[in-house]
């Protein structure tokens, strides 16, 4: 986990059985001052770090719930969740910072034989959706924004699902300049530039991470010039939840060799296996159900790109078994066609 913090290892002996196991003259974790253990070793752990320290003894774990813990850890990972409204939503969950934490930092995946604990038919629509999205490059970060979009309206239910956080007219300078080589340099953008996209139900307090954290492709626009980075989170969908679909985030961005790189654009749209983008209600029950009965794993190194491959390995295969069908269809038909037109020449040959 790259958050600015520092991961740290903890040998610790629970307070319950340390005094049969403490003849040789060690010091046990419960001996240490608690001021110490918060203020030292505490807060120079990543969170994924801190969890696993909360279950190695309970002393532990009563000093690793602490919310402002919680809330620093959050803060550094998703700099955009110091907005007031988010602050307000993740005050209501159930466990505060940590249950936040818990729901957006491990990866987000939905089995195929995991249907939603209730049918999306019978669940209540979500009236609001808050996006928190976080762009660093390296360590730094160059673009942070929080976005709520209400989802009741016909033109949003209607319409192609798609969240765009800058306007058309807007960018975003960054510090960032473009050196070396084109491949070379699309390389590095593909290693150093990562972006978080949460998704947050403010009527549920759940949240989730809907975007890979490094990009699953990064190419140059022929026509433009700019560079598109995709990142690409790959879920279950479509009504018997034994589909796929693909939450697309794209950036742009816009530099030429020595100048500083400019982001254009940062969206997020919902993909399924025929290459259609879904519309808003069928795009946010997909989400919905994600966010309430996703499972959450810790995402390994190269794991997003994976997916994404073998998503478009998939729709290959769709479009091929299509393109049979469609072959066969016309053979039959022509096939059809052929037979009454023999059969009415005979007809007529043999009046």
């Amino acid at each position: 986990m790259e958050s600015g913090t520092t991961t740290t290892t903890i040998t610790t002996v629970d307070h319950d059985h340390d005094h049969d196991h403490n003849h040789g003259g060690g010091t046990a974790i419960s001996d240490v001052h608690q001021d110490v253990i918060k203020t030292h070793i505490l807060t120079r752990l990543d969170g994924a770090t801190l969890a696993s320290a909360s279950c190695a003894s309970s002393h532990l774990h009563a000093l690793s719930t602490e919310e402002q813990l919680w809330r620093e850890i959050c803060s550094s990972t998703w700099p955009s969740i110091d907005d007031p409204r988010v602050r307000h939503v993740i005050s209501s969950f159930p466990g505060g910072y940590r249950s936040f934490f818990s729901d957006s930092f491990p990866l987000l995946r939905l089995h195929h034989r995991s249907p939603p604990k209730q049918h999306h038919h019978n669940r209540p629509f979500l009236a609001e959706i808050i996006s928190a999205v976080d762009v660093h490059y390296k360590e730094s970060l160059i673009f942070s924004k929080v976005q709520e979009n209400e989802t009741k309206s016909d033109w949003f239910l209607c319409s192609p699902l798609r969240f765009d956080l800058l306007g058309q007219k807007e960018s975003v300078q960054t510090p960032i300049r473009h050196v070396g080589e084109d491949q070379a340099w699309l390389d590095h953008l593909e290693e150093n530039l990562k972006l978080s996209w949460i998704l947050i139900d403010p009527t549920r307090n759940i949240a989730a991470n809907v975007s890979s954290r490094s990009p699953v492709s990064v190419q140059r626009q022929w026509l433009t010039g700019d560079m598109q980075l995709r990142y690409s989170m790959v879920i279950s969908g479509g009504e018997d939840w034994s589909e796929v679909v693909q939450c697309a985030v794209v950036v742009t961005c816009e530099g030429k060799v020595g100048g500083a790189m400019q982001v254009l654009e940062v969206s997020m749209q919902v993909e399924d296996l025929e290459g259609k983008h879904l519309n808003g209600k069928d795009g946010l029950v997909i989400l919905q159900g994600a966010m309430e009965s996703g499972k959450r794993k810790k995402e390994r190194k190269g794991e997003g790109k994976e997916r994404f491959e073998e998503f478009l390995k998939m729709k290959r295969e769709r479009k091929e078994r299509k393109q049979r069908r469609e072959r066969a269809l016309d053979m039959a038909c022509i096939a059809t066609g052929f037979t009454i037109f023999v059969a009415f020449w005979s007809f007529l040959l043999f009046r």
